[in-house]
């Protein structure tokens, strides 16, 4: 009678138990990534008071069985669903993270890993990942410096707002292309100033620039020079460098040198040579309003008189020319004298195409001779002064402009003059008739690119930029031309397209547990790898506080270094945080079950009482 007393007693501590555990899966049903538990029943142990026997074969008895009394109820085991898929709560914070599978975090609280199935992630002061709710640092991998992609290693603690990694370094571009159609019937192509095409790059530190370059069509449909206009900053202004120049007021053998400023874009080997392209033009020299005196140009003015607004010697010497406008004493510069030369013969607002137009003077008797060009801008400056006094005795004299062009003079007029070709400093672009495909740069068919040589120059931040022509074509566009021109590579990456600097403007996390800045230089960083720890018995991990779990001999150890989530095909979901696998509906179902069996135990120890009162009332 007392045995029963005994079994109710550990009916009712066991029941107990379930109840606790159950009343703890409720509890924990709103708990980030809770797994629930659950309890089994065992029977405690049994009295035997009568052992089993066998037949007896001489008696012809049958065998008995054991007589055996039981003495209770234990615990069996209290197991962990941790396998279980906890369902997804939708949050929008980035750096809260869920993991779909049977991986775990690793955390470290500065001693020890331990691990987590909580993703409720933030970045602390100090730049680190970490858990939300005690600021355990999150484990990872780090990115190899030398080849920018993940060491896995040893894991450590992920700072991934370090202060390498706010901005993202500036690069200088050093690679470009042209894409798209050059229509014969543009207007843009076939105007004096041709098809103006930007190139946006970057020097070193990050500054913005852009190099104007402009096709321009000659005698041949499908031929086209590429000239470098300016290359200007991020203000509009041309980008000016420092040269060397013979100083006009010296009067030393050689001249001595003063250091000048000029733009960049006209410096000589910047971009491609000097080059020639048939063109023919007629200048027209306006004979009303101009005339030349020596190396002067002098023009009529509104009371009759004239002034000079051009000297070819000041222009070499690089000095303004003093003179009477409208009876204004002025000073006219270099510049400005260029353009009233070319305004007199027409091209005024056209200085520089001007300047490039140039005459065959070839000798007519010479035979199986390249063709000799003297542009206007050689003669006014001098320049291969032995070629042009070579020519000088077919074209008269070469002491001024005009008596140059007078070698030109077209046939039964006294001002105007043949023009055959331009010279100018660039590359040609030739293009295949019969398909429109490029041939090739400088008429090398095996040459599909172009560099514009800026390394070393001015402050030593640019760096030379290669140009890919390989895509363009020459095809009909009903009149227009859609050529441009991007930095970088014409690929994928756009590699070598050069940036600014980038400040950090994002992170993300991918579904491999790696880290990405954005930058709004548009470019991306690596910055590391969320590991994972996977355990060969993952519910042989032991509960500790703040969801977190600890490695037991049952679990299997973790080897410092983890495993990428996605190697088993599990991922990682960003802005996602798992929920609790707690289900309702069966735990007030063990509830109940649990209730009913307490209930019949206790009802065990008050009929043995009643019993044992019977029993004592005997003796009255």
């Amino acid at each position: 009678m007392m045995r029963s007393l005994f079994s109710g007693v550990s009916g009712l501590k066991t029941h107990q138990t379930r109840m606790d555990v159950i009343g703890n899966n409720i509890a924990n049903v709103n708990t980030v990534a809770y797994k629930s538990s659950s309890m089994t029943f065992a029977t405690l142990m049994s009295q035997t008071t009568q052992r089993a026997s066998g037949a007896n074969s001489t008696t012809g008895t049958g065998g008995v069985n054991p007589r055996q009394i039981g003495l209770g109820v234990k615990t069996s085991a209290i197991n962990v669903n941790i396998t279980g898929q906890g369902a997804s709560q939708s949050t929008g914070n980035p750096f809260d993270i869920m993991i779909t599978g049977q991986n775990f975090f690793i955390v470290n609280n500065g001693r020890e890993n331990y691990f987590t199935r909580d993703g409720s992630f933030y970045v602390d002061g100090a730049g680190n990942l970490a858990m939300t709710s005690i600021g355990y640092n999150v484990m990872g991998w780090q990115v190899d410096e030398e080849t920018g992609e993940i060491r896995k290693d040893t894991v450590s603690a992920l700072r991934i707002m370090s202060s390498a990694n706010r901005n993202y370094p500036p690069a200088a571009t050093t690679d470009g292309y042209m894409s798209g159609i050059i229509d014969k019937h543009d207007p843009d192509v076939t105007s004096a100033s041709g098809k103006v095409v930007s190139l946006q790059f970057f020097d070193a530190l990050g500054y913005e620039y852009t190099a104007k370059f402009s096709f321009k069509q000659s005698d041949n449909d499908h031929v086209y020079s590429l000239e470098l206009d300016r290359i200007i900053d991020s203000e509009g202004e041309d980008v000016m460098v420092e040269v060397d120049q013979d100083d006009p007021n010296s009067t030393t053998t050689p001249p001595a040198q003063i250091k000048v400023k000029v733009p960049l874009a006209s410096l000589e080997g910047v971009w491609g040579d000097t080059r020639v392209v048939e063109n023919a033009n007629k200048l027209t020299f306006d004979s009303a309003k101009y005339r030349w005196n020596g190396n002067q140009l002098m023009r009529s003015e509104k009371d009759g008189s004239t002034v000079p607004v051009a000297d070819l010697q000041a222009i070499r010497n690089g000095t303004p020319l003093s003179s009477t406008v409208d009876g204004e004493p002025v000073e006219i510069s270099v510049q400005e004298q260029l353009d009233n030369i070319a305004a007199a013969y027409g091209m005024g607002g056209s200085t520089e195409e001007f300047l490039n137009q140039a005459i065959n003077v070839t000798d007519p008797a010479a035979t199986d001779v390249e063709p000799q060009y003297i542009s206007i801008r050689q003669v006014i400056y001098q320049q291969g002064v032995t070629g042009l006094q070579n020519v000088a005795t077919q074209f008269n004299d070469l002491s001024t402009l005009d008596s140059f062009l007078n070698g030109a003079l077209e046939t039964g007029t006294t001002n105007t003059y043949n023009i055959d070709a331009r010279k100018f400093d660039g590359v040609t672009v030739e293009f295949d008739s019969t398909n429109g495909n490029l041939i090739g740069i400088n008429g090398l068919s095996t040459q599909q690119t172009a560099k514009l040589l800026l390394d070393g120059i001015g402050e030593g931040n640019f760096a030379d930029i290669e140009i890919d022509f390989s895509t363009i074509t020459n095809v009909d566009n009903k009149g227009t031309s859609t050529i441009g021109a991007t930095n970088g590579k014409d690929d994928e990456y756009s590699t070598g397209s050069g940036r600014r600097n980038g400040a950090m403007s994002g992170l993300s996390v991918q579904q491999n547990g790696m880290i990405y800045a954005s930058y709004d230089n548009g470019m991306t960083k690596l910055l590391g790898q969320i590991a994972t720890a996977k355990f060969a018995n993952a519910s042989g991990l032991e509960k500790l506080a703040d969801n977190l779990y600890a490695a037991t001999l049952n679990s299997g150890s973790f080897d410092g270094i983890g495993v990428d989530i996605t190697a088993e095909g599990d991922y990682m979901s960003t802005g996602q945080l798992e929920m609790s696998n707690v289900d309702l509906a069966s735990e007030f179902t063990e509830m109940i079950t649990t209730q009913r069996g307490f209930q019949a135990n206790s009802r065990i120890i008050t009929v043995s009482d009643t019993l044992l009162e019977e029993l004592t009332n005997l003796k009255r």
